[in-house]
């Protein structure tokens, strides 16, 4: 099989989501599940980047180099994913900070990070 940057990073990408996904389904402790989040949107953002490469391309920018109005879609790639990559990792970042907000609280009420800890809400 050959392997190149675009496969390997696809392969990256879908591996980091499964152990996310693993993770957050499996731990108990929050700050485990928070990981756990965030290292499945660090594979979905990799695995974004990684669908919108296109081999041979060049960036969408007409500096007067070979790519011109003309040609722009056959030689350029689509900026868009990258875009979608750089909003979602701000996102995902302020949604981790506010995740371990909740955490801290969380621990200083119930001296605990063990989600089975957290019945008040239970029938």
């Amino acid at each position: 099989m050959n392997l190149t940057i675009d496969k390997i990073a696809l392969l990256l990408g879908m591996s980091l989501m499964l152990i996310g996904l693993w993770g957050g389904f499996t731990q108990k402790n929050l700050l485990k599940i928070i990981l756990s989040f965030s290292i499945f949107d660090t594979g979905l953002n990799i695995l974004i980047v990684a669908l919108g490469y296109l081999p041979g391309r060049t960036a969408p920018i007409i500096d007067g180099s070979a790519v011109t109005p003309e040609n722009l879609a056959l030689v350029a790639i689509d900026p868009v994913p990258q875009a979608l990559v750089l909003t979602a990792i701000v996102i995902g970042f302020g949604t981790t900070a506010l995740l371990l907000a909740y955490a801290l609280k969380l621990n200083q009420h119930k001296k605990s990070l063990d989600i089975n800890q957290f019945t008040d809400l239970k029938w």
